[in-house]
This record gives C-alpha cells, structure tokens and sequence, in this order.
C-alpha cells in the first residue's frame, strides 16, 4: 500500500511517499527542509513534490501517516492538518504516531536513551528509550529540571534529537549526532501493523503538552475618568 507520511513537529519540515509491505517499509521519495517558521508554506509544496518523484498520483495513497508530537503548537497543528486533510479528500484512514518514537526507534540501544526535540522556551519535549521502546511518556520541561527528575542508577547513559544537541552542556550526556529529527521510514514502520490489517482510522491527537505560544488578548480595562 502507499502511504503519504508527513511530520511538523520539529524544525524539520518533513513529508514522504512511501510503500508498505509484509516485506517491510520502502520510502519512495522524501522532502525535509529544516525551517521552525515555515511548516505552512512549505509541506504541502514538499509533498507534492513526492508524489511527482515517485511517479504517483494522490487518488493511488491508500493512507496517511503523520507524525502527532509533542511539537509547538502552530508547526505540530500545520501537519497534522495536512494529514487529516489529504485523507478525508481521498477517503482512506489515518494513523497517529508519537514523534519522539521516529526517533528513539531509529537508533535501538540496548542502555536508556534520553530522546529530546526543542520545545522552544528554553525547554525539550523527551522520553526515555531502551531498544527503540518508549519507557517513559512524552514529557515537557527545562533540560536540567529533566535531569534532576531521572534516577542516579539505571537512568539514561546517552541522547539524541535536536533538543539533544542544543542542551547537551546541560544534560551532562554523551549525545548522537543523528538522527537529529523524526525519521520518517520509522513513523511508516510504527504505523504499518495498523496499515496491514486495515485498522480503522484514528483521530490526528495531537500532543501539545503546554498551551499555545499565542493567546487570545485579554478584554480592555475601563478607562477611568
């Protein structure tokens, strides 16, 4: 079956055509541009340009993956969007992955692994990760809050993703150089045991973990006179 996957939880503008099989997960062409301001304007442009390298027509998609976070509000919201969009237009399911997974399962470790993205504010969204497995659940925080809260003995030896990277003076961990964000022939494989059998489709949840940067403004105090 081809599946459209996309994911905008990261700087990573990230969209992919891809294949799954009883044989495995193919991607068949991939368009990542790392820009934190640009998720509107750039996925939908990215995803078309799959479907033309791949020499693939929308009405051939049989599914949509995406990627559901944690992210920030505005980048998270804009693929996700995208997602449940194409797949109502075409009529088939959709099926939500946590966009940390794309990365802990990417590089399987047999020791805990601290998986961290920018959550902007100075913080990281993370989980902790042992053989691709998630243990802990999505989480948000300052990084060296993150530190304090996890065991002195059995705790994370190592890290890795773009929130990794920024924090690593803080987080006192040896960090991967990559994968720095989701991977998305990660998010097609986590996903293709629903897309086999043909699960029903899921609601897009996405994982916010805080409120939004932006807030509606507050009514205007009398003026006293």
């Amino acid at each position: 079956m081809l599946v459209v996957v996309v994911d905008t939880s990261t700087p990573a503008v990230t969209a992919a055509l891809a294949e799954i099989s009883g044989d495995g997960v193919t991607v068949l062409a991939e368009r990542a541009t790392v820009d934190g301001r640009a998720h509107g304007e750039i996925l939908a442009p990215q995803l078309s340009a799959c479907l033309t390298s791949a020499g693939v027509t929308m009405s051939q998609v049989g599914a949509v993956v995406a990627g559901v976070g944690p992210g920030p509000f505005t980048g998270l919201r804009v693929g996700l969007v995208t997602a449940a969009s194409v797949a109502q237009s075409l009529g088939v399911p959709t099926y939500g992955v946590v966009s940390l997974d794309g990365l802990g399962a990417a590089a399987p470790a047999p020791e805990p692994t601290l998986v961290a993205t920018d959550a902007r504010r100075k913080e990281i969204y993370w989980a902790v990760y042992l053989d691709g497995v998630r243990l802990t659940d999505p989480a948000v925080g300052r990084p060296a809050d993150v530190v304090a809260g996890l065991p002195a003995e059995g705790g994370p030896v190592r890290a890795l993703g773009d929130g990794a990277i920024r924090y690593a003076d803080v987080l006192g961990l040896p960090v991967a150089d990559e994968p720095r964000y989701p991977v998305v022939s990660v998010l097609a494989t986590l996903a293709a045991p629903r897309v086999l059998v043909g699960a029903p489709s899921e609601p897009l949840t996405p994982l916010y973990l805080r409120r939004p940067d932006a807030a509606e403004p507050h009514a205007r105090k009398p003026v006293l006179t």
